[in-house]
């Protein structure tokens, strides 16, 4: 059983024993998050439950493993005849989840 859920303006597939990187939730590490965004829920090979927005009683029940720092975004602006060079770079805060149960 898979499902597309929406965290942080994000969509994931998701599976049970998967671990996914979403945007900073708060949560402590070791407790149990339940997602009731659920856009969609299929079997393999069945027939998928397409949500409009959500799938009605559909959950994802997740556990929080860490919370992370993402890889450096850099942004870089240069003006040739300026001489001026400005870097910036920033890591975005994330938590990692580990999907425990999907539930239709």
């Amino acid at each position: 059983m898979y499902a597309v859920i929406a965290s942080g303006g994000k969509q994931y597939r998701v599976s049970q024993g998967d671990r996914i990187l979403v945007d900073r939730l708060d949560a402590e590490v070791g407790s149990t998050v339940e997602i009731d965004q659920v856009l969609l829920v299929g079997e393999e090979g069945g027939e998928p439950r397409i949500g409009a927005p959500t799938v009605e009683g559909a959950t994802v029940k997740a556990e929080v493993v860490a919370h992370e720092l993402g890889e450096k975004r850099e942004a870089f602006k240069y003006n040739r005849r300026k001489r001026t060079r400005v870097r910036r770079g920033s890591r975005p805060r994330l938590t990692a989840l580990s999907i425990t149960e999907i539930s239709a």
